[in-house]
């Protein structure tokens, strides 16, 4: 999928890669620090965790596609590289997602009758520790490759004087 309705695909994909991998990263946080919450996403969470996961490499793909549409620029090579950085991070939420969603279904609803290991607190302690990593890692990736895909798409491509009729007079 290269075009959508006749634009570059890759414009349009960016923004479900944008919107659910922090949304992602935010809800696998909050249910591995908070079990309750984990319980009551149930399998919403890996199945966010899985449309975001699919989303990276379809985002990249049209990427691509419309890096060989457009003038050679250093800056776009800089986005495209930073883009290809971002599969791990959403597999690894997606994982994560998952772990904490199957050790949430065996976990009982009281927490004074837990003892068994999944939800054993140092395991606990583990998961969110490393939940909060890829969190912050995705998150702080998406930004990266944001911000670099802003500055090829838009550095010296507009005025920073207003050029039109003015609105609103």
């Amino acid at each position: 999928m290269n075009l959508i309705n006749g634009m570059p695909a890759h414009v349009l994909l960016v923004h479900v890669v944008v919107v659910l991998v922090p949304l992602t990263a935010l809800a696998l946080v909050t249910a591995a620090l908070w079990p309750r919450a984990a319980r009551r996403l149930g399998p919403l969470l890996p199945m966010l965790a899985l449309v975001a996961l699919v989303s990276v490499p379809l985002t990249t793909h049209a990427g691509e596609w419309l890096e060989r549409h457009v003038d050679d620029n250093p800056l776009v090579h800089r986005h495209t590289e930073l883009g290809d950085g971002l599969l791990p991070w959403a597999l690894g939420l997606f994982v994560l997602a998952a772990v904490v969603w199957w050790a949430s279904r065996r976990a009982p609803a009281d927490p004074r009758q837990d003892n068994t290991r999944w939800t054993a607190l140092p395991v606990r302690i583990i998961v969110g520790l490393l939940s909060l990593g890829i969190a912050v890692g995705a998150v702080v990736d998406v930004y990266r490759i944001g911000d670099s895909g802003a500055k090829a798409a838009w550095r010296d491509a507009y005025s920073k004087a207003a050029t039109g009729p003015k609105h609103g007079s």
